[in-house]
This record gives C-alpha cells, structure tokens and sequence, in this order.
C-alpha cells in the first residue's frame, strides 16, 4: 500500500495530480501552504482517504479549527504530520524529532523548507519532507506499507513519476 505526501504545494495543481495519477496511492497527505490545495484533491479523487494539516501560508485558506498537528495512523502507521514552522524546522528539525518520538510514531513528516529529505534514524523512525510541489520542479514523498509498518520511504521527483505508473 503507498501514502503520496505533498507538501508546499502553492497552487502547483498539476504536478499534485499528475503524482496521484502515477502513485495511485492509498492514502494521500498534504502537509500544508495551501490547504485548499489539498482540498482540490480530494475533490478530484473522492476514493483516497486525504490527510492534511495547514501550513504558514494557510491561516485564511482553511478553518480555524484545523489541527496544525496531526498524530494519528495512516493505513495502520502512526505519523506524525504538521508543516514544521511551529518546530522552526528551518533552525533544526531536533525538536520535531523528539516530540515524534513522544508520540511512539513511526515517522515524522514535515514541510515548510522546500527542501526534500528522507532518512531513517538509528532508532528506525523515519523522517520525511517531500519538499515543495511547487518549486524546483516539484517533488513528493512516497511511503510503502505492509502489515502496518513502513517498508521504503523515498522522494519522488517529476522524472520518477513514468516509473511509477
């Protein structure tokens, strides 16, 4: 089972459908800046299950009741979503981590730089910024399931996408 993870997205509508139409995921995350963005996709693509939280740029695009964390399971994996500036992600992602870590996740996601990073720490928790949808070409996480654990996170880039499908 695969989870698309989007992020930053600020409008780039088109390279958000064309990774559903390569992944076709299971799931579908969006990180934030612009939640409605997310929104468009769900829409579009009422049979996947969208998971989102708001970013910086979302304070009038999305109801003011809407969690800027997210810790819930997503096909069986506990995440930890949020956009990240609340954790000043763009400083350090230390403080990120550890309160994924309190929260007994299985991986962090995480946006805001625009920078795509995918690594697992020691202790076998994930961390994963999709980087931007809308920038430098546009690039997306991808997580593979099984059982309810996480068998491959990676960074999917436009080129990636005709591999996908």
């Amino acid at each position: 089972m695969k989870i698309l993870v989007l992020s930053d997205s600020h409008s780039a509508i088109a390279f958000m459908r064309s990774c559903v139409d390569a992944v076709r995921p299971d799931a579908l995350i969006h990180l934030g800046d612009y939640f409605d963005d997310g929104q468009v996709l769900a829409e579009e693509y009422p049979g996947i299950p969208i998971y989102q939280v708001p970013g910086n740029c979302d304070r009038y695009r999305c109801p003011m009741d809407v969690q800027e964390i997210r810790i819930e399971p997503v096909l069986g994996v506990p995440l930890y979503m949020t956009h990240g500036h609340r954790h000043n992600v763009k400083l350090s992602t230390a403080r990120l981590i550890r309160d994924a870590r309190e929260s007994r996740s299985a991986a962090v996601l995480y946006g805001h730089t625009h920078m795509a990073e995918c690594r697992q720490e020691p202790d076998g928790m994930w961390v994963l910024n999709p980087g931007s949808c809308g920038y430098f070409g546009g690039s997306a996480g991808l997580i593979e399931v099984s059982g309810g654990m996480i068998v491959c996170c990676r960074i999917l880039r436009q080129s990636d996408l005709e591999d996908e499908k």
